[in-house]
């Protein structure tokens, strides 16, 4: 097929061209003109129904709405012209005949788009009185949703992304005139594994989310891009971090991370993200390891790096004195990232532990829209590296005595082995070390934990199952005394006098893709906001 025929129109004053089939509403803001829209989103159908979106076309006597109108040949719009923003002034009058005046109390408020475009097209003196139609407040509509009928302008979007996106068809619009308003179908309850994308695609307060609501005003939210860690998909995140909590620690109960919104990108996810992925940050704040702790004969006491790290690095030299690295092991996990599993690689490698494996946690569910079944963020990058996969075999050895020293990251054995089996194993090593982010029972068994930092707390990058680099970023100081995972690994290199020592995730990456083929020429600039693939 060949190119799309093209025309011009003019916005503005400003010529623009696109392609046919091109909506007005796009080609102003290809224009950098950008009009007012409620109910028009880019990976939904159009429905052209709240009507904010006017604009002047010459040579038509009323004004029309952008989203819908095809951009023709030769057409002039003006998106300022008196006329189109009188139209739109009477269109945000009649939203707002019944809307509640409750600014002050709407969790919505601060990111509300009836706001943001009164303040720009409204400031009009109200026609109507204030006899409004009352509707259902404050309803739970499912685990994750609360809906306030009366503060919906009915733009549907919830309709078309529950009919169109997730096909589960949950939402309606009920009853005709002013009366209208948005419900569930009767029997139904939102829940289906993406029902919370319906609070990020609600332009005003209607639809908010159960988990959030109340915990922080917006405009005390901080902003991070990242990725979500919870599956091999990837999906583009920012995480919304509480600033205030610096000086207001009580606010929600000492918690940094407010929730998680899903961020574009064409490539993975688009606009989406799932609920599991949405509301799976809670171990970020909670169930952390604070401390280094040691245990002898025994006994469980915190520690200092200083003698945790003492003791790994005295074992691993003494048997690398002895020739006696065959029994020693260690389980990577996917969940680290390239930086970590290089620095890890870099590290062991030198040091000439031979049995070194990378392991995934247990599947779990998946779909045919995001949800992969994979539930670790870079089983792909440690492929890249050339890690091989699977613990079973160290735990084997283990298990028949067959190790001396075996050294865990981030994963808890006991899903894979059973808890006696790793109780054992704790039991026949002489130094069993775990390295992660989260108490469980493994933490509990070992003999030196280190605490490592979350993603959310660290620069790196993780590959997702497509082979895309995606860079994360921290959005918060680490938890307690932990580290990221390269950096206590650079320490420990150190007091090894093996020659590995970075200053930040930068540094390890620009030296992996320069000695890892399959990461040969990338940068970080040239990851960029989007990704890069991994070479073929």
């Amino acid at each position: 097929m060949g190119e799309p025929k093209q025309v011009t129109v003019t916005v503005d004053g400003k010529q623009v061209t696109v392609p046919e089939g091109t909506t007005v509403l796009q080609a102003c803001e290809k224009a950098g003109s950008p009009v007012p829209f409620y109910c028009y989103h880019p990976g939904l159908s159009i429905a052209g129904n709240c009507r904010i979106c006017l604009v002047e076309i010459a040579s038509t006597p009323k004004p029309q709405i952008a989203c819908y109108t095809p951009a023709a040949e030769g057409m002039v719009v003006s998106t300022t012209s008196d006329k189109a923003l009188k139209a739109r002034q009477d269109v945000l009058e009649f939203l707002l005949i019944n809307h509640p005046l409750d600014c002050p109390v709407c969790d919505q408020a601060g990111e509300c788009w009836l706001q943001d475009y009164y303040m720009q097209h409204g400031l009009y003196d109200p026609k109507f009185n204030e006899t409004k139609i009352k509707k259902p407040k404050a309803i739970p509509i499912g685990p994750t949703v609360m809906l306030d009928a009366e503060r919906c302008i009915l733009c549907s979007r919830c309709v078309r992304f529950t009919d169109e996106i997730t096909k589960t068809g949950e939402f309606g619009i009920f009853n005709r005139g002013d009366h209208s308003e948005i419900g569930l179908h009767p029997g139904k309850q939102l829940v289906n594994q993406y029902s919370g994308n319906v609070v990020d695609i609600c332009p005003v307060g209607a639809l908010t989310d159960r988990d959030f609501r109340f915990k922080c005003r917006v405009w005390y939210l901080g902003s991070t891009d990242s990725v979500c860690p919870g599956c091999s998909r990837g999906c583009n995140i920012q995480i919304h971090d509480n600033r205030e909590r610096d000086w207001r620690p009580h606010i929600a109960g000492g918690e940094r991370v407010m929730r998680l919104k899903p961020r574009y990108n064409p490539d993975v996810n688009q606009w989406w993200m799932c609920d599991e992925g949405r509301y799976g940050y809670k171990f970020i704040d909670h169930n952390r390891l604070a401390h280094v702790q040691l245990k002898k004969d025994g006994d469980v006491h915190e520690g200092t790096w200083d003698e945790a790290l003492g003791r790994v690095s005295e074992t691993l030299a003494r048997m690398r004195e002895a020739k006696q690295l065959d029994q020693a092991g260690v389980i990577l996990s996917s969940h680290l990232t390239n930086e970590d599993l290089y620095v890890a690689k870099r590290v062991f490698g030198g040091l000439g532990v031979k049995q070194v494996v990378f392991q995934r946690p247990p599947s779990g569910t998946s779909d045919n829209l995001l949800i992969q079944a994979d539930k670790s963020p870079n089983a792909r990058g440690a492929q890249a590296l050339g890690i091989a996969e699977g613990a079973g075999g160290l735990i084997e050895k283990a298990l028949k005595k067959e190790l001396r020293l075996l050294f865990v990251f981030t994963q808890d054995l006991v899903p894979l082995a059973g808890e006696e089996q790793v109780a054992s194993i704790a039991k026949n090593l002489e130094l069993l070390v775990f390295q992660g982010t989260n108490r469980n029972r493994t933490a509990e068994l070992a003999h030196v934990v280190l605490p490592s930092s979350v993603y959310a707390e660290k620069d790196g990058t993780f590959t997702n199952f497509q082979g895309r680099i995606q860079r994360i970023r921290a959005a918060l100081t680490p938890w307690g005394e932990s580290k990221p995972d390269w950096q206590i690994l650079c320490e420990l290199a150190a007091r090894l006098s093996l020659d590995v020592a970075f200053a930040d995730a930068a540094g390890i990456f620009a030296e992996l893709s320069q000695r890892e083929a399959a990461f040969k020429g990338l940068t970080y600039h040239v990851i960029g906001a989007q990704g890069a693939l991994l070479k073929q």
